[in-house]
């Protein structure tokens, strides 16, 4: 008795843990296997009969058309990756692989959801380029803006600051108060530093107690010398009553511009360490 394949489609579709989707020339998903449900929100008989475009994340409009052309030019697309919005209003990011059947005028499509692998690659990406105490800028992410600010501010032939800060005496906190405690310090005063700053800027913390911050676009020494004021102003701030009895640490400043003190990362950021340091020693008597 010969097999009746088409009868045994859906049965066969509908063991498997990716979606597959038959969608026509309008758009119109004409059928779709029961993998959907977890996968979208939606049921079976949800989606048949409307148009695929309507789940697709707004920001990934233009590709997902674009994709589709070039399948139902003939060419398979195997690894095409774009957002959905689920029943709940969540995104989904979805892996397709999907063909043309020009005999039956259909596009077929298998989906599997890779969100967990993109929030994960995410992840990844942000803690290789972030403190993860404080989330600001890592020394890797800072060097790289700076690099690229400075590439900016010689084409425009701007000028650019870069701010290197050290906490005083921040070493008592941690041995009288703990380490624990020295975090939450140094989480407040990254709170602080990214308050003072604008959106173009960038603050980091270069390690231990040591933050650095990138002034873009700078108009005149005038408006570097308010900006360390507001920053010394900000870090000297009470810590609040949930710091209990420990003094608020200052601040030492050491600053360098672009291009008069320097024409490359190394040498910036070397000046105004070491103007950074020759602050804090002068304060120190």
């Amino acid at each position: 008795m010969p097999v009746d394949l088409k009868a045994l489609f859906p049965k066969l579709t509908n063991l498997l843990h990716d979606a597959v989707f038959v969608v026509d020339q309008d758009d119109q998903v004409v059928y779709v296997s029961d993998a959907c449900e977890p996968l979208l929100g939606y049921r079976a008989d949800e989606l048949m009969g409307t148009s695929i475009s309507n789940y697709v994340h707004p920001d990934d409009q233009g590709a997902t058309r674009a994709s589709i052309i070039q399948v139902m030019e003939g060419q398979p697309h195997n690894d095409f990756c774009n957002r959905y919005i689920h029943k709940d209003g969540t995104t989904v990011y979805i892996l397709w692989s999907a063909r043309y059947s020009e005999e039956d005028g259909v596009r077929i499509g298998v989906a599997r959801d890779v969100t967990a692998l993109r929030q994960t690659e995410e992840k990844l990406r942000f803690l290789a380029h972030h403190d993860p105490l404080t989330g600001l800028a890592n020394r890797l992410l800072f060097h790289e803006r700076l690099e690229s600010a400075m590439r900016a501010a010689h084409r425009h032939q701007n000028s650019l600051a870069l701010l290197f800060l050290d906490l005083n005496d921040f070493k008592h906190i941690n041995d009288v108060h703990g380490h624990a405690m020295g975090d939450r310090v140094l989480c407040m005063m990254a709170g602080r530093l990214k308050d003072c700053i604008r959106e173009t800027d960038t603050v980091a913390r270069m390690g231990g107690d040591e933050f650095t911050v990138l002034l873009t676009d700078i108009q005149s020494v005038e408006t570097v010398s308010r900006k360390v004021e507001q920053i010394i102003a900000a870090v000297a701030a009470p810590l609040g009553a949930e710091f209990g009895n420990i003094k608020t640490p200052s601040c030492s400043i050491g600053v360098a511009c672009y291009p008069a003190d320097g024409e490359d990362a190394d040498t910036l950021l070397s000046r105004a360490d070491a103007n950074m340091y020759r602050r804090k020693r002068r304060s120190q008597y």
